[in-house]
């Protein structure tokens, strides 16, 4: 109605010369950011839920889309109510201001791009709930449920949205010249750091000297391919436009993708003789990790080389946490999403050079400087998620307790904490 107000009054100014152009968003990109949005959420309910659903044992997979599900609700309704002006309100480099708190005073345009406000809240949103969702692979069938939501709201606050702040807000790290296309550092090496601190903190499962095999890899499998076609969402939507930089971005996060499943099996193969289904899946998921950071920065052949060297990187993780370190990251999200993110963006820079197809940098950057500025924002990152992830999750178990008893362990947690049976067989 705004629109139509302002057009009709342009149409009756007194002259012509004295009308001034009214600037709306552009419906193809807004309709792309919308589609895009919705392709983020395929990714952290069922997406994120059937692949990590499908790894565990029968009796707790009600437990995991729980989680993945609550943790959405919950961050979703932080994002509107203070999430999004903390983050990208005006204020200081540090945090935003309060001038949008409850989604209030959101311009018809936002500022440098040609989309609402309201299009790009919606769009980060979703970003900032598949952040913590991430994170359930660490402590599955081992942790009480009204920890989970405690805290996942104080690391929502404490470190997803300061974070956010730093690198997409203007903050103080994105100042210094760090770049971060989609999330290798919000997203991915928070959500890494912060599985590892609470897998330590949690303890091992019970289980954990003599693993118990994923209930349903179908399940796995299908995630997966939801997870792989919802990336489109998160790396081609980062975009903020339906446009060539959109396909570029989705083109990259496909290759990489593709070369690091294969590359995975290809090492499996080599190591224990028989490629799996888990292992593609995998590896699919530490390519797109790997090139999240990177997607709209390189060409298609560094897409490839970076989704191969992370697919190596996050293998090689896997079998050090898991087999040296003996800590039961439970899924593996420090190893794939936290190694593929860390690697992703602090190698991304090299493929930028046209020796590997990338358009080069701007004039007055280079390799080493932006390969400095990349390695201050992991660093900072790294040690303030692992701080604060501490600090909260110690905190939240001293009212609500963080492990499960042994007996509801045995039990399962659908049963134990839900009451219900996600099957009815186990």
């Amino acid at each position: 109605m705004r629109r139509i107000l302002t057009a009709l009054g342009m149409l009756t100014a007194s002259t012509a010369a004295s009308a001034q152009p009214v600037i709306i968003a552009d419906s193809g990109d807004s309709a792309w950011v919308l589609t895009a949005s919705a392709l983020v959420l395929l990714m952290a309910i069922p997406g994120l839920g059937l692949f990590y659903g499908g790894l565990v044992r029968a009796r707790n997979i009600l437990s995991v889309l729980m989680h993945c599900l609550v943790m959405t609700c919950i961050v979703s309704l932080i994002w509107a109510i203070a999430g999004y002006s903390l983050t990208f309100g005006e204020g200081t480099t540090w945090l935003g201001g309060l001038g949008n708190l409850g989604l209030a005073n959101l311009d018809d345009l936002r500022d440098g791009t040609t989309i609402s406000e309201p299009v790009f809240a919606l769009f980060q949103m979703t970003f900032a709930a598949i952040t913590p969702a991430l994170i359930v692979g660490s402590f599955v069938e081992r942790v009480r449920f009204g920890w989970v939501v405690g805290f996942t709201v104080l690391w929502s606050l404490l470190i997803y949205i300061p974070i956010a702040r730093w690198m997409w807000g203007g903050g103080w790290l994105a100042e210094q010249g760090a770049l971060d296309f989609a999330g290798g550092i919000v997203v991915h090496t928070t959500a890494g750091v912060a599985a590892l601190v609470i897998a330590v903190l949690l303890g091992k499962r019970r289980s954990f000297a003599k693993p118990v095999p994923p209930h349903s890899p179908a399940l796995t499998m299908v995630g997966a391919g939801l997870l792989w076609v919802g990336w489109f969402g998160f790396n081609g939507g980062s975009t903020l436009a339906a446009g060539s930089d959109a396909a570029s971005a989705i083109l990259n996060t496909h290759l990489a993708a593709s070369a690091a499943a294969l590359m995975w099996i290809l090492v499996e193969r080599i190591k224990i003789g028989k490629p799996t289904s888990i292992g593609l899946v995998t590896g699919a998921v530490a390519g797109l990790a790997t090139i999240t950071p990177a997607a709209g920065f390189i060409g298609p052949m560094g897409a490839i080389l970076l989704g191969s060297a992370g697919s190596l990187a996050c293998f090689a993780a896997v079998q050090l946490i898991k087999q040296s370190l003996k800590i039961d990251d439970s899924l593996d999200v420090f190893a794939v999403h936290g190694v593929g993110g860390i690697l992703g963006s602090l190698l991304f820079p090299l493929f930028v050079l046209p020796l590997f197809g990338g358009p080069d940098f701007d004039e007055g950057v280079t390799l080493g400087g932006q390969f400095t500025a990349q390695a201050i924002a992991v660093g900072t990152t790294i040690l303030w998620t692992g701080g604060v992830t501490t600090v909260v999750a110690l905190m939240v178990a001293m009212i609500a307790p963080m492990r499960a008893d042994a007996e509801t362990e045995h039990e399962g947690l659908d049963i134990a904490s839900h009451g219900e049976r996600g099957w009815d067989f186990d």
